[in-house]
């Protein structure tokens, strides 16, 4: 049981309080429940891998957004994480593809454009093979989050975007600045894809 509460406390946001209540929930379940969850875990681990075109978690390859024939892959949108896919994904109104950076340029930080998939995405606006179902990128949206490094990021995307003659929009900003896409409700970001304008406006 230590040894469990203890690895429970690894987890992000997990005290010695909340670890112990998880161990004893394990402890007093039935013991397929809690095979369900060590089987869970065992499959992230070994079948969750990025998808080789938008980068985004999937145990396909390409993922089922890349690969979907209902989703415009001529419109691109550019996001930090995964996570921010599912969150702009459950507004309905997207339907285009996504593009996952897995992070933002931060030079105080070490992270520099050459850490991120930037040059993955420029790739597969210059050049169709590499984009979903091999269509041509026209425009890309910058959905990346309201903060200093997002919009350093953005910046350095537009310039090396608009050098190859792709449309560039970003969300409007109904996002406040300084959140994360991730804490926005679906209205907030409804708003957001709808009133997207052009960058540099």
């Amino acid at each position: 049981m230590e040894r469990l509460i203890e690895e429970f406390t690894r987890l992000p946001g997990i005290g010695r309080r909340s670890a112990e209540r998880l161990a004893f929930h394990i402890l007093k379940a039935s013991e397929e429940e809690a095979m369900r969850l060590s089987q869970a875990v065992a499959d992230v681990k070994q079948k969750v891998r990025h998808c080789p075109i938008c980068f985004n978690l999937t145990d396909v390859e390409p993922c089922r957004l890349c690969a979907s024939p209902a989703r415009d892959a001529s419109v691109v949108m550019v996001v930090e994480q995964p996570k921010d896919v599912i969150s702009l994904s459950q507004t309905g109104l997207f339907k285009g593809v996504f593009h996952v950076l897995t992070g933002e340029i931060d030079p105080l930080s070490g992270v520099e454009p050459e850490d991120l998939t930037i040059a993955a995405l420029l790739e597969r606006v210059d050049d169709p093979t590499r984009n979903c179902r091999g269509e041509r990128v026209r425009e890309v949206i910058l959905g990346l989050n309201p903060t200093l490094e997002g919009d350093s990021t953005a910046l350095y995307l537009a310039d090396q975007l608009t050098r190859r003659g792709v449309q560039v929009t970003r969300l409007a900003r109904g996002l406040p600045s300084g959140s994360q896409l991730e804490f926005a409700n679906p209205a907030v970001l409804a708003d957001a894809i709808e009133g997207r304008q052009p960058m540099g406006e």
